[in-house]
Order: structure tokens, then C-alpha cells, then sequence
């Protein structure tokens, strides 16, 4: 009966996200261009440009031979042209917390019009008066916002990969794309973060009035993934693939005791008075 109701509450939810333009366009939309674009941008010149020649890139060289021993630093050391060793640093590296925004996007989007969504349409009442536990409701919805902002990081990172290999290939004659750190990044760091941050906009969104109230508050989140992505261009923190492995580690941990503190604290009542 519970995995019923939960299936029958996720379906109910993706439907109302997809025949919604306005919500799934830009949470789709946005990060496919970037998935395709970025690594474009940056590959094909340098199939024609010596990279190096283009602004200020001595500090960056600079860093490759500073990088602590490992996969990251033999690889790139034994490329044979800056142009090779520029390109695999970035697709490779620094465009890491990108895949990290991604996810915080979709899941904010989601998770805001989880609840409020429903007080918006007005069948917010006729859901607590459903025959189905609290805690089967909560998890519907946090698996609602869940599946596709995993989804939508999925597809992103194989046009990403994709679009790495196509381009580069003429110029490394071998496929560069995914190392290690990215293997754990999608299928280990990525869900971990998506859970927590669906389960915040989740949670703010069954106590505000409506979505554009959840979003605004709900984007909070994203505020020490941008200082991640300032720290890796400024070379401050090398994410390889130990360091990632222990951040996952930590955000199942934090999930696993904020959701289950959560789920002992839920309450119908609340939730019906949180529409007035």
C-alpha cells in the first residue's frame, strides 16, 4: 500500500513538472547548453591556437608542476604540448563544480514546487486528507524532486563527455574523458548532494505560502558550492578522486540524520495550517 501511494505521488508530481514549460525549460535547457557549449569553447580553438599566447595562463602552467603526486599531476605532466596539458586540466578539473551546480539547480527548482506547488493549485488539502501516512507523502515528494535532478546531471554529463571526446580526439588520439574523479563525482558525490538539497527545499516549501517564496529561500543552498567553484579557479582545492569519495561519505551522513530527524517530527496539522 505505502509503495502505491509513494509511486502513485511521484508519477502525479513528474506529470505536473513536465506539462509545466516554465519549469522544466530552464532547469533543462540551461545546463544542456552549458554541457555542450563550455567544452567547445575551449577544445576547438586549440586545435588551430596555441592556447598559451591567450591572456595570462602562466599561473595555471605554474600550478601543474605545484599539483601533489598523483593521477591528475602524471597525467598532465606527461602531455607533450601546453595545448594538451590546458584542455586536460580543464575538462578534467576545473569544470568540476559546474556538475555540482547542476544538480542544485534542478533540485531547487523541483523541491520548491514540491508542497507549494500544491497550495498553489489548491489540492494541498484534498493530499493531507489522502489515506496516506505523512512520512510515505514526505518521501514521495523528496523522490519527486530527487529522480530527475539526478536525471537531468546523468544526461548532462554524457553530452558533456561526448562532446569532450569528439572534440579532442583529433587532437590527443585517445579518449581523455571521464577520469576517476568524475566517475565519483556523478555516481557518488551528485546524489548525495541532490538528496540534501531536495530535502531543504522540500522542507522550506511545506512551510511557506508559495514557489517563488521556497525558490528564494531554498537557493541558500547553493552558496558553499559556489565557494567550492571559486576555490577550485583559484587552485585553493584540488578535488581528486579520495578527496570526493569523503565528501559523499559526509553528505549521506548529514542526509541520513537531517531527513530522519525531519521524518520524526512531521505533522499534518502543520502542514494544513502552513496554506492559510
Amino acid at each position: 500500500m505505502k509503495s502505491r501511494a509513494m509511486k502513485a505521488i511521484i508519477k502525479k508530481d513528474i506529470r505536473a513538472i513536465s506539462s509545466s514549460v516554465q519549469l522544466w525549460l530552464p532547469m533543462l535547457l540551461i545546463p544542456v547548453i552549458f554541457s555542450m557549449v563550455l567544452p567547445g569553447v575551449i577544445i576547438i580553438p586549440a586545435r588551430f591556437t596555441d592556447l598559451s599566447t591567450m591572456g595570462n595562463m602562466d599561473p595555471i602552467i605554474d600550478l601543474f608542476a605545484q599539483l601533489p603526486p598523483g593521477q591528475l599531476r602524471e597525467s598532465i605532466l606527461s602531455l607533450d604540448t601546453t595545448n594538451k596539458q590546458l584542455i586536460y586540466f580543464a575538462v578534467n578539473y576545473l569544470f568540476a563544480p559546474f556538475f555540482l551546480i547542476i544538480p542544485l539547480m534542478t533540485a531547487s527548482v523541483i523541491g520548491a514546487n514540491s508542497f507549494a506547488g500544491e497550495k498553489e493549485r489548491k489540492t494541498m488539502e484534498s493530499l493531507l486528507f489522502a489515506p496516506v501516512e505523512l512520512s510515505t507523502l514526505f518521501w514521495a515528494k523528496i523522490l519527486s524532486a530527487f529522480l530527475p535532478a539526478c536525471g537531468v546531471t546523468f544526461l548532462c554529463s554524457l553530452l558533456y563527455g561526448l562532446m569532450v571526446n569528439l572534440a579532442a580526439y583529433p587532437l590527443f588520439g585517445a579518449l581523455i574523458f571521464p577520469q576517476s574523479n568524475w566517475v565519483i563525482l556523478i555516481l557518488w558525490v551528485t546524489p548525495a548532494l541532490s538528496l540534501g538539497t531536495v530535502f531543504l527545499n522540500v522542507l522550506i516549501s511545506s512551510k511557506v505560502k508559495g514557489f517563488q517564496e521556497a525558490y528564494q529561500l531554498g537557493g541558500v543552498a547553493i552558496l558553499p558550492i559556489l565557494a567550492l567553484l571559486i576555490g577550485q579557479f583559484a587552485g585553493l582545492l584540488l578535488v581528486n578522486a579520495a578527496f570526493l569519495f569523503w565528501v559523499g561519505v559526509g553528505l549521506c551522513l548529514i542526509d541520513l540524520v537531517l531527513i530522519k530527524s525531519v521524518e520524526k517530527r512531521l505533522n499534518r496539522n502543520k502542514l494544513f495550517t502552513s496554506q492559510v
